[in-house]
């Protein structure tokens, strides 16, 4: 078994790390040959099912296995995070499989390159050929010093009957799918209703109760984002967004049947009208760890299956032709029915 690879984008790989940290401290991670795939399936709250290619993250990237050259791994998200922040200005970094004292771990070599103001003779790495043993410091020319660490990252290596019957949830056809305004923006809102809704509700000492968000839209290209308590309504609409055509290969319905189509025939482009709506309520929390993967940039189409589900699709944005990564969110819906049934 063999997993090797240079980090050419750490920056993108960190943030990526953390937004999955925030929904669970576990990921399943699974390395073959065109994709990384990472999985994150906490007790509660959205389940996240990530395809990144290759060229978004690694440079060279080499994997192999008697298991048709798959390697499944449960990383601890928290210490992955941590050790890639290290890297963040690294003029190199290498990650790789490895093992110590019989233990699993993901070696995280990072090379930095700092200026020197003294002169002096390198430090000679002892026994350090692989670029995985002991940290060591080499002077350079210039007054430029290299730096090597190591982090290490323990992990469990998954057998592939542990994994078998792992899936993504299963859901119906959306009734509406919608292409969502900046995701920053979005949680900003969220994020201010979130914190008029708790105003006064935690002062008898006890716990603020769970507050919930109303997400609605329409095949008009209208979204809105509501709140309601005994005390406060409050909501914001955005027109003028795009609902993405279908991929006909995608869908196992002729196009003229979908949902979405049926849909499109009711509502208003302006939002006022109260039909062809789809709508589904959220926890408040939940969602906005979920909008924490705005950072990563790329544009998100949101599949609502009314009073059920919400589904996110998370396009990253890629450089020079890139094969593109996409990241699926199912989030847990209240009141109703849950779409986390595999």
């Amino acid at each position: 078994m063999r997993f090797k690879a240079s980090i050419q984008n750490t920056n993108t790989f960190t943030k990526l790390t953390a937004s999955f940290n925030s929904l669970g401290p576990l990921a399943w991670v699974k390395l073959d040959a065109e994709h990384v795939h990472f999985t994150v399936i906490p007790e509660q709250g959205t389940q996240v099912w990530a395809v990144v290619s290759i060229d978004s993250i690694f440079d060279t990237y080499t994997v192999q296995s008697a298991a048709n050259n798959v390697i499944n791994l449960e990383v601890p998200l928290v210490l992955l995070n941590r050790a890639l922040k290290t890297a963040w200005n690294a003029s190199s970094a290498q990650i790789r499989l490895t093992k110590k004292d019989n233990v699993p771990l993901l070696a995280l070599t990072i090379v930095t390159t700092s200026s020197s103001s003294h002169a002096g003779f390198p430090t000679a790495p002892t026994n350090n050929d692989d670029g995985f043993d002991a940290p060591f410091e080499q002077q350079l020319g210039g007054n430029s010093r290299e730096t090597i660490i190591t982090q290490e990252v323990p992990v469990r290596v998954l057998a592939p009957d542990v994994v078998a019957g792992l899936h993504e949830p299963q859901c119906r056809e959306p009734d509406v799918h919608i292409l969502l305004p900046p995701l920053l923006q979005l949680k900003s809102i969220s994020d201010r209703f979130t914190k008029l809704s708790l105003i006064g509700k935690s002062g008898n000492g006890s716990a603020a109760p769970r507050t919930r968000l109303e997400l609605s839209a329409n095949m008009h290209g209208c979204l809105k984002l509501s709140i309601k308590t005994d005390a406060m309504s409050i909501s914001s609409l955005w027109t003028d967004l795009s609902n993405p055509e279908l991929d006909p290969s995608q869908i196992t319905m002729d196009i003229a049947d979908h949902p979405s189509t049926k849909m499109k025939q009711l509502g208003s482009a302006d939002g006022r009208s109260e039909e062809g709506w789809a709508t589904v309520r959220i926890d408040a929390r939940d969602w906005g760890k979920v909008m924490s993967v705005g950072r990563l940039g790329g544009r998100v189409v949101a599949c609502f299956c009314h009073e059920f589900a919400l589904i996110l699709y998370v396009y990253l944005p890629t450089d020079n032709g890139e094969q593109e990564s996409v990241l699926t969110y199912y989030l847990k819906t209240t009141g109703h029915g849950t779409p986390l049934s595999s």
